[in-house]
This record gives C-alpha cells, sequence and structure tokens, in this order.
C-alpha cells in the first residue's frame, strides 16, 4: 500500500500539493528572494517584448501605408526617420524596366500638443495622394506649392476633435486643416500630409525623400525587381518583409538582439538563483529525504516534490513579473517623450515567451537538487547532522 503524501501535526492526512505548498512556506524569505528573481526575469522578457512588438508594428504599418509593392530606404540607418534618399536614385529607380510607379514621401515629426509631442508629418506631393492610396473624405487636397496647408488623417481628427478650416499648430507653425483623408491604414492615419515642396524646405532637405514606395508592373516578379535594386543601390536597401526592415532600421535589430539577450540572461541568471534555493533546502532536509526513502517513497516521488516546490515557486515570480511588466510599459508609455508614439502591442507570444523563460528557470534551476534528493541513500541522510 502507498505510503501517505504526509501527515499533519494532528495525524491528519496531507496532499502532495499541501505538502509542496507546506514546505515552501516554511522558509518565507527565501521563497520571497526566490520568487523575486523569477518575476525579474519574466518582467524583463515580457516588458521589453511589448516594446519590441510595439516597435515592429509601427514598421509594419509604415510598410503597409500606400499602395505599394515594396519600400525603399536608406541602408543602415539609426532610425528610419534619419534615411535619405537623393531625387536622382529616385529617377533612376523610376526608370527601371518593370517599375510602375515611385512615390517619395518625406517623414518628420513635430509636436502638436503635450498628448502628441511627436506628431507624424508625411511630406508628399498632392499629384501623388491617389497613387499613394491617400482618399480625401472631406474637403480638398493641399495645393503644391501652399506653405500652411495640411490634410488631416481622419484618426487624428477623430482623436483632436478637428474639422475642415480649424486652424491646428506644429512646431510653433500655424496650418490650415484643407482636408480629412483615409489611407485605410491606422498608422498613416493618425498623422498628417503636408506638402512635400514646403516640407522639403522646412526640413533642410531639398530634393531627398525619407521612403520610396514602388509599385510594379503587372506580370513582374517583385523579389527579381527588389533584388536588382538591392544591386544597383548599394546604398539604399529595398524591403518588402518585415524581417527584412532591420536592413534599414539598425534600432530594431538593436532592440531584437536585446530582447533575445534578455531572455537568455533572464533563463541563466534565474536558473541560477532558483538551483542555489533548492541547494540550501536539499542541505537542510537530507535527513527529510532520507525519511521519505525509509517510508517507501521513490526516488521519482520524491524528485516531483523538488520539482513541484520549484515550479510553485516559479507561479508566484511569474504573477509578479507580469504585474511589474504592465505597470512598467504603462508608465514608459506616458513618458513626455513617447507619448503618442509608443503603443504597447499585447500578443500572446509576448507572454508565452514569458513563461517558457520562467519554466526554464525553474526545470534547469531544480534539476541538480532534485536529482541529489532522489538518489539520497536513506541510511546516509538519516546518519547526517
Amino acid at each position: 500500500m502507498a505510503p501517505a503524501a504526509g501527515v499533519g501535526r494532528e495525524g491528519a492526512h496531507m496532499s502532495f500539493f499541501d505538502l509542496v505548498l507546506h514546505n515552501i512556506t516554511v522558509k518565507k524569505l527565501r521563497l520571497a528572494l526566490t520568487s523575486l528573481a523569477v518575476a525579474i526575469g519574466v518582467f524583463a522578457v515580457v516588458a521589453l517584448g511589448v516594446v519590441t512588438e510595439s516597435l515592429k508594428q509601427s514598421d509594419l504599418a509604415i510598410l503597409q501605408t500606400g499602395l505599394a509593392n515594396f519600400t525603399v530606404a536608406q541602408k543602415g540607418v539609426s532610425d528610419l526617420l534619419s534615411s535619405n534618399v537623393d531625387i536622382a536614385s529616385t529617377a533612376r529607380i523610376r526608370a527601371l524596366p518593370g517599375v510602375a510607379s515611385v512615390t517619395g514621401v518625406l517623414l518628420g515629426t513635430a509636436r502638436l500638443n503635450a498628448a502628441n509631442p511627436q506628431f507624424l508629418e508625411i511630406g508628399i506631393e498632392p499629384s501623388e495622394l491617389a497613387p499613394f492610396g491617400v482618399t480625401v473624405l472631406q474637403g480638398r487636397a493641399f495645393g503644391a506649392r501652399a506653405a500652411h496647408e495640411i490634410l488631416l488623417g481622419w484618426r487624428a481628427a477623430q482623436s483632436l476633435g478637428a474639422h475642415v478650416g480649424d486652424q491646428l499648430t506644429m512646431d510653433e507653425n500655424r496650418f490650415r486643416v484643407v482636408g480629412i483623408y483615409s489611407t485605410g491604414q491606422a498608422f498613416g492615419d493618425s498623422g498628417c500630409m503636408v506638402p512635400l515642396a514646403w516640407f522639403q524646405t522646412f526640413q533642410r532637405q531639398p530634393a531627398t525623400y525619407t521612403l520610396l514606395f514602388v509599385r510594379t508592373s503587372p506580370n513582374i516578379s517583385v523579389s527579381a525587381l527588389q533584388g536588382r535594386v538591392d544591386r544597383d543601390f548599394p546604398q539604399l536597401v529595398a524591403i518588402r518583409t518585415l524581417e527584412e526592415f532591420g536592413r534599414a532600421d539598425r534600432s530594431l535589430s538593436l532592440v531584437l538582439a536585446a530582447n533575445d539577450g534578455a531572455s537568455i540572461l533572464a533563463v541563466v541568471i534565474g536558473a541560477i538563483v532558483v538551483m542555489s534555493a533548492m541547494s540550501m533546502s536539499f542541505i537542510e532536509r537530507i535527513r527529510e529525504f532520507g525519511v521519505l526513502s525509509a517510508i517507501g517513497w521513490s526516488r521519482r516521488r520524491v524528485a516531483a516534490m523538488i520539482f513541484g516546490e520549484a515550479a510553485l515557486t516559479g507561479v508566484i515570480g511569474v504573477a509578479g513579473g507580469l504585474v511589474l511588466s504592465l505597470l512598467a510599459v504603462t508608465v514608459v508609455a506616458q513618458l513626455p517623450n513617447l507619448t503618442g508614439v509608443l503603443h504597447p502591442v499585447y500578443t500572446a507570444g509576448v507572454f508565452a515567451r514569458g513563461l517558457l523563460t520562467a519554466a526554464a528557470m525553474v526545470l534547469i534551476g531544480a534539476l541538480v537538487p532534485s536529482v541529489r534528493a532522489a538518489s539520497s541513500k536513506p541510511m546516509d541522510a538519516l546518519r547526517h547532522e
């Protein structure tokens, strides 16, 4: 007959879970410190993962703005807004066989108000609005040489409560809203569009663009044309997918690398802390393991108890880490320089990565102590002082 999991002070039998819970709560400070280590690891992975997903979604939104088959940017810039494509390269790309159209835009940000410290501005020729996929919902398009006329995205207009004919001040420049537009994409509809010629002069970037949106002719291989742009223009990069975005924007590559590094570091540090805590517990409880073996506990059951204690500690750490990460992301998103820029994106993948990180900490950290506890010989353990 299998022995009971444990016996309480008054002789009442304890379930296996109750025994595990009792064991980890005996040393409350150790439980708190070990759970904290797991929580910090989960916090780092989830918080950085949310920020990374937010940046990836913003970059994806840029690629999806405009009716283009691929986008061309300067290679290896610190961030996409620093990209610079000259007018001569634009003309050469426009002349390539298989290119139906090329729309050049100049991107920038301006302070609109406290809630929008980096409001998106898109400089574009009014003749390119329709090819770019812009639909003017209300009002009209701005003039090609107009200096103080803007089109406002419908999402931005809704958020600001602005209408056609209203005045807006951005970076101490006053503009009149002459129309409300839609691109069918949240990123583009949350900013404004201004005359390209005026914007190039204001930004002191004459005859240059930030991005080129390229449309191919029917029955043309997009990948082949993309490859030709990469070969013929070594200072530029053609982007079609989010995975290729890092070739243009180094900051995204750095954030992705930091995210991977944080996960690895969290597993290593967390596993060491869990292993240390469980090893201390093993040393203190050698006689207990000897007694359990003597009354008939199998090695598998002893190891399961150690893993159960580590897992329960990990669960507490995961809960704390998730709460910390959600609070941290909320606070960071409200910082003055990031208000309206960082839009937290919570995906199942981010939380799954946090859970897998915690699981790796627990499994690796509890492996050696559980093997040592399961392999303890009853007589040796009982003789231990």
